[in-house]
């Protein structure tokens, strides 16, 4: 093989891995099939074509949301251990192409979702704005971004069943509460790892803004929140979204084991403990999520 050759395949494969890291590729993912989750949940026939245009849309959006964001970071990125070598701060990427690629995909991600339905695309596109436009810039100035953030993070799991039915009810309603609230434990532990790093940065993550008791507690509370919110479907006050008495038992399970690595954290406040945690809400949302589709499709 030529040697001009050999240079242009790792030119391109080093491509691949600068807009993976660009788009945060695993992450994209995970929203995506969140997003599906959510589809699955709303229909009694899949529509393959509204699956894929949700599977692009959503990975397009999700993808610009962190184009944009690691623009707008790109000088603090460099200052983490953790992103100093993402193609921005590492200077692979010029911000003009990393912003092109972003406003690309909000275009195709925002034509997706329009095929399948107004509505679909009206959240996507909020999700975007609120992450890039309001998240991203308040993360340096106040703990309350978290707050904020939650809502584009909590988007993806109802949004797929809006996909589907065209409508926003008591039931999407219930998935955006569910990942809304999950996002608190999750990502104040994430916060409690890193928060050396998001220092140097100048982000202010944890609502105390320390590793303390006060963070702690309240990781706990929403833990606690987000168990509840899991079992509401059990009782069936929850429309077309509900569980079966061997689903019920697995979530409450499942949320009990979330429950015990968030008091862990409380009592040793230690970083392998929020190390942990990580884990353990990562297994809790994706167990939440399986076992509400299989639940719909085997057992009901």
């Amino acid at each position: 093989m030529p040697p001009n050759k050999t240079i242009a395949i790792s030119t391109r494969q080093q491509r691949l891995i600068d807009f993976s890291q660009l788009t945060k590729f695993r992450l994209s993912v995970s929203v995506v099939v969140s997003s599906l989750a959510g589809y699955f949940l709303a229909v009694n026939e899949v529509n393959y074509f509204t699956l894929l245009l949700l599977t692009v849309g959503g990975y397009a959006m999700v993808g610009a949301s962190n184009a944009f964001n690691q623009v707008f970071e790109k000088d603090l990125d460099s200052l983490m251990i953790r992103t100093q070598n993402r193609p921005l701060p590492a200077g692979r990427m010029h911000s003009k192409s990393a912003l092109f690629i972003g406003v690309i995909l909000t275009l195709v991600g925002v034509t997706s979702l329009y095929i399948i339905n107004l509505k679909t695309a009206f959240f996507a596109s909020i999700s975007i704005f609120l992450y890039a436009c309001v998240y991203t810039p308040l993360k340096q100035k106040t703990p309350l971004s978290v707050f904020i953030g939650a809502f584009p993070g909590a988007i993806p799991f109802m949004l797929g069943w809006v996909a589907a039915t065209n409508e926003f009810g008591v039931e999407p309603g219930l998935l955006f509460m569910l990942q809304f609230f999950w996002q608190f434990p999750h990502f104040w532990a994430i916060g409690w790892l890193m928060h050396d790093q998001y220092q140097a940065a100048g982000f202010k993550m944890l609502p105390s803004g320390s590793k303390d008791q006060n963070t702690a507690f309240q990781i706990v509370f929403y833990t606690l929140w987000t168990v509840v919110i899991s079992l509401i479907p059990a009782f069936h006050y929850t429309g077309a979204l509900y569980l079966t008495k061997t689903a019920s038992i697995l979530v409450f399970l499942l949320g009990a084991v979330f429950l015990y690595y968030a008091l862990k954290l409380m009592i040793s406040k230690t970083d392998s403990a929020a190390s942990l945690l990580i884990r353990a809400s990562i297994i809790y949302i994706t167990g939440i999520q399986l076992i509400y589709v299989i639940d719909k499709f085997l057992l009901q």
